[in-house]
């Protein structure tokens, strides 16, 4: 990874990682929860709403992580994704379809062509407790298999009690076994306990390589919050300035509203800034969001709701 002078060293040592973590400002907890739920009271109409709507399905991370996944299911979700919409051809096809490694191969065959993503979930989803050794040949074999993003979880264990040069040595390893595919790092927020915490592990995997960070597996709750993402978002844009490298925030786990993803944007936009409006640099971890997003646009066109049913249930 490439950094300016101010973080060359930082993570020379274990001594100078902890002291620049450690020395980042706190995070005022009331304020940031104010300035979340203030930028949620904003509201978009008509014309922007209809590009918000469209922006947002650009951003979704179609996603399926559950012991009865079947290559079946992986298809229609797949055809999804390129079509959510069928009746619409003006419909956006989402980002990425995000699957466990044994289902990449499935979705890279359905995707090819189409600029969607294959995604992954590895390094012992979600509990991120395994070898290194285990993590960097589940990696491997979703790349080899054509997942051009792998989405690994950080070892909460080493990371809350300190041993910050163990979680950054894990993330750097698995950045270079991702070859040329996007890493993002997912902090399980949830299980941080403070925004001091979430605002660490945010620093600490964009030093050590992270493309995205990442607020949840969705396995565990709270997942993604406004205040939480907003710190993530606030490390991004700092990061940025402090190093010339832009990462990318997702915002995974709970997230299931049409009204609610448009106030996650207004927040990136407020907080980041627009280079970040873009599924380069933002998305949305989700299962169910997608068809709400397409109930709204439905409602925009012709004025009226077209109902769930519409829709396929992913």
């Amino acid at each position: 990874m490439t950094t300016t002078a101010p973080l060359a060293d930082v993570a020379g040592s274990d001594a100078a990682l902890r002291a620049f973590l450690h020395g980042l400002p706190g995070v005022d907890q009331v304020g940031a929860e104010q300035r979340a739920a203030t930028l949620a009271t904003r509201s978009i109409k008509t014309t922007a709403k209809a590009w918000a709507l469209d922006l947002a399905v650009r951003m979704v991370d179609l996603t399926t992580l559950e012991g009865a996944d079947t290559p079946g299911k992986v298809r229609a979700l797949c055809a999804k994704a390129r079509r959510p919409d069928p009746a619409d051809p003006g419909c956006p096809p989402v980002a990425a379809v995000c699957v466990y490694p044994s289902l990449v191969a499935t979705a890279a065959a359905e995707l090819a062509g189409s600029g969607i993503h294959v995604a992954s979930v590895a390094t012992a989803f979600p509990s991120g407790q395994a070898p290194l050794e285990a993590k960097l040949a589940d990696t491997t074999a979703a790349v080899a298999d054509g997942a051009d993003e792998i989405d690994m979880v950080i070892n909460r264990g080493a990371f809350l009690t300190g041993r910050y040069r163990h979680v950054y040595e894990e993330i750097a390893a698995i950045r270079q076994a991702c070859g040329s595919a996007h890493l993002k790092v997912i902090l399980e927020t949830g299980e941080l306990a403070t925004y001091d915490n979430v605002r660490r592990a945010s620093w600490l995997a964009m030093l050590a390589g992270a493309d995205f960070i990442k607020t949840s597996t969705g396995k565990v709750q709270p997942a993604a919050t406004m205040p939480v993402t907003l710190v993530m978002l606030e490390a991004a844009r700092d990061f940025h300035a402090a190093s010339g490298r832009r990462v990318g925030v997702k915002a995974a786990g709970g997230i299931r509203a049409a009204k609610d993803a448009i106030r996650y944007l207004v927040m990136v936009n407020e907080t980041a800034g627009e280079a970040w409006l873009s599924p380069d640099h933002f998305r949305f971890g989700a299962s169910t969001l997608l068809n709400d997003l397409l109930m709204q646009r439905t409602r925009l066109a012709t004025g009226h709701y077209s109902g769930p049913d519409y829709f396929t249930l992913d």
